[in-house]
């Protein structure tokens, strides 16, 4: 499909609770470690100015998760920061015929106190998964039980993405029909032979199975939940609610350049960025960490650093990581977990490493943040995410300051 021309890439705002505005700079809430967040890579250069009233600002209050790493946060985020690989060989089915035999499975994950028995065994896990992270996202902001009752439901919603969630009970499903026929089949619809079987067709999953830990963030997939609760500032304060961070702005495009190649010269990705900093009320200047896509494909890391160097002309002060590198690619949950990684970057002001980086492009001038764990006082941060067909999505974040 030959590529569309610039003037026809239009972004969307990523803006759960307002539209295009602007926010202010800001500081974290209190954590066990002390670190400032007034250092910027260009301190220099002035920022477009951003919106002040409380009603309009976004800020992050509460975080959830089900991960390879366990069911919290603080270990989820403490174990990137170490180096670990969640990857592992697959031995929830018999995978000794796949070309890939890995990948990263949920293990000892209990849904005891967040769903029923009942439930809790009919349910897919795709749902199980993202009930127990969503209650615990509404627990970290304090509205966890009967705490609940305290916000105004008809002006609170849901919103959960998911990729190729539901397979299980959807395969099982197929298998029940055909062997024991539809009296079998149960009425809800992660890590599955025809997931797998899917992403081998499409040269989409790595095949060193002699060493799955040494994957490159390319060709795992793995399971994941996360759920995350925002408010406006004015309704955080109102009821004394923990404060993580500040959504500052987003934004979202396609540029349906291709069923699954990105354009070499990244042009949907940058129009992306630029719309997701105009949107924050952010200049290029002030971001200094980007946790980036990276899938580590050749054409698609490449391409996400052609866009990079389109917006940021001075890379100099800009840190980079690959989330991918530790976890794999989550799919539905990929955006949304590396979004958690680059919030608990500017709280605990440690940027968790790359790992198996030994070769990178030329191309790859950025501070990769390769194989080892690094300091850096965050400013304003930027999470990339990219889809098959030319979506992109972009968020911009930072520490909280009243």
């Amino acid at each position: 499909m030959q590529a569309v021309q610039a003037p026809t890439l239009r972004s969307s705002p990523v803006d759960p609770l307002r539209r295009r505005t602007h926010f202010p700079n800001v500081t974290s809430r209190p954590t066990s470690k002390k670190v400032s967040f007034i250092c910027a890579s260009h301190p220099a250069v002035s920022a477009p100015k951003r919106q002040k009233d409380p009603k309009k600002r976004v800020v992050i209050t509460g975080m959830g998760l089900v991960s390879v790493f366990g069911n919290d946060v603080d270990t989820y985020y403490d174990k990137l920061l170490s180096g670990e690989s969640g990857i592992d060989l697959i031995d929830r089915f018999d995978a000794s015929k796949f070309p890939t035999r890995f990948g990263g499975q949920i293990r000892g994950f209990s849904a005891q106190g967040y769903i029923d028995g009942k439930n809790d065994r009919r349910l897919d896990d795709c749902l199980r998964y993202c009930i127990v992270a969503g209650k615990k996202a509404l627990e970290d902001a304090d509205l966890g039980g009967d705490k609940l009752s305290k916000i105004d439901k008809e002006r609170a919603g849901v919103l959960v993405g998911t990729g190729m969630g539901g397979l299980t009970a959807f395969s099982d499903g197929v298998k029940a029909l055909i062997e024991k026929g539809h009296r079998k089949i149960t009425p809800f619809s992660f890590l599955t032979p025809l997931q797998t079987w899917g992403f081998v067709a499409c040269r989409a999953l790595s095949q060193r199975n002699d060493d799955p830990k040494l994957l490159q963030g390319h060709g795992t997939k793995i399971e994941m939940a996360l759920l995350w609760v925002l408010e406006s500032l004015e309704h955080a304060m109102k009821r004394g609610a923990p404060i993580i961070a500040e959504y500052l702005g987003g934004a979202v495009n396609c540029d349906a350049y291709h069923m699954t190649d990105p354009r070499a010269d990244g042009l949907g990705v940058s129009t992306c960025i630029e719309s997701s900093l105009e949107d924050a009320g952010v200049s290029p200047e002030e971001v200094n960490y980007i946790n980036a896509h990276a899938t580590s494909t050749l054409v698609g890391d490449l391409a996400e650093i052609n866009a990079v160097k389109k917006v940021f002309k001075n890379t100099e002060g800009i840190k980079i990581n690959a989330t991918k590198s530790l976890i794999g690619h989550c799919l539905g949950a990929a955006g949304g977990l590396e979004a958690i990684a680059t919030v608990k970057a500017i709280t605990t002001g440690w940027l968790h490493p790359t790992i198996n980086q030994f070769n990178p492009e030329p191309a790859v001038d950025f501070d990769t943040v390769a194989n080892k764990k690094q300091q850096h006082e965050v400013n304003v941060a930027i999470s990339n995410s990219f889809g098959f067909g030319g979506h992109n999505s972009v968020v911009a974040f930072s520490a909280f300051k009243p």
